[in-house]
């Protein structure tokens, strides 16, 4: 199919209708695991489900503002997006603004709403990277030029993550600038460098408390504590074991009634197994891998330095994000508090990923 075909308005089909399907299912997928717990909690069956439904429909607004902002606009919203940002990490440790939930300070509430600041990082710093590292495309194997302005900016944000506590994302805001500067040309002496000298940390960070050391035995043998470390990612593991390869259908999960934690958010994937079975899982697979693909073609194709990085920087976040947290929900990663794009319930998840989605039909329209 031509390239042509494929978009029509500047409408890259084949990141809209996935992101569309995805965000329809996951609004089933929500109600379907949430609706006990709400009901439970609230006394109101559709709470989380109303809840993630006027994101969804923010996020669609957001996307079509931002699919028709010209991509050269967004190197004017750089330092402003990184300002922003700060401020607003900085904002979550202030008493009555700054919001507590499962001991982690990671949340501000805004009036109504309850945004995440860690998830705006990500999308500033993906605008950053981009314009940073093709105005130093030349420069990216320089250590003093090239690596350490780009390791200054992200350790000053990573900082303020890591203390909220959240090692995960942490963790992966640093795996994925790694990335991204590999790709733009960073000397593989100094990538094996930063990896040798963080692995001391991030162990000692693990191994210093004892909710961490609890996800790592969790991972590694999560049956010698069935009801305590072990507890959540059993019945992770039950809910794909009951779904078999047709599921038990919609609604008829028997993990959500209050027996799998967070199967609204990290976990709904596992209500989906139990719930679609293995076929569904590997049709969501499939549009994950569409969006993912479409979106390095669009890198690739892109028609500027900037673009690409932009698109890729973008691309592999939101790859990074669904590898982790299916890896996590199927045991093959220690758990991580990670939402699943488009899937899981969370406004400030589901917005910066719609603003990607956004930035990648912009870049597409313009190849």
């Amino acid at each position: 199919m031509s390239e042509r075909k494929n978009t029509a308005g500047g409408y890259d089909f084949f990141i809209l209708i996935p992101t569309i399907v995805l965000l329809g299912l996951g609004l089933v997928a929500i109600y379907s695991s949430s609706s006990f717990l709400a009901e439970h909690r609230y006394q109101d069956s559709n709470f989380y489900l109303a809840k993630q439904g006027f994101f969804v429909l923010l996020g669609f607004f957001l996307l079509f503002v931002i699919k028709n902002i010209p991509v050269e606009k967004y190197k004017g919203l750089v330092y402003p997006l990184l300002f922003i940002s700060f401020i607003l990490l900085l904002m979550v440790f202030i008493p009555g603004v700054g919001k507590k939930v499962g001991g982690a300070q990671r949340w501000i509430r805004l009036g109504p709403l309850v945004l995440q600041p860690s998830e705006l990082v990500k999308l500033s710093l993906a605008v950053y990277m981009a314009y940073s590292m093709s105005k130093k495309a030349d420069y990216m194997s320089s250590f003093t030029k090239g690596l350490l302005p780009h390791l200054m900016v992200a350790a000053a944000f990573m900082s303020l993550i890591l203390i909220q506590p959240d090692l995960g994302t942490t963790v992966i805001i640093g795996a994925w600038m790694i990335i991204l500067m590999f790709v733009a040309g960073m000397n593989i002496f100094h990538l094996i460098s930063i990896v040798i000298v963080s692995a001391p940390a991030v162990y000692y960070l693990i191994t210093h408390e004892l909710y961490r050391i609890h996800r790592l035995m969790a991972y590694l043998k999560p049956w010698e504590d069935p009801q305590g470390f072990g507890f959540q990612i059993i019945h992770s593991f039950l809910a794909f074991g009951s779904g078999g390869l047709l599921g038990v259908g919609l609604g008829n999960s028997k993990q959500k009634l209050l027996y799998l934690p967070e199967s609204h958010t990290d976990f709904i994937l596992s209500i989906l197994a139990e719930e679609l079975g293995l076929v569904g899982i590997a049709i969501i697979i499939m549009l994950f891998l569409i969006l993912i693909i479409r979106g390095l073609k669009i890198a690739l194709d892109a028609p500027d330095l900037y673009s690409s990085y932009l698109a890729l920087g973008v691309t592999i976040l939101m790859g990074l994000q669904v590898i982790i947290n299916m890896g996590v929900v199927m045991g093959l990663l220690p758990t991580k508090g990670l939402t699943l794009p488009f899937l899981s319930y969370g406004g400030s998840s589901l917005l910066v990923n719609m603003a990607g989605v956004g930035i990648l039909m912009s870049i597409s329209a313009r190849r």
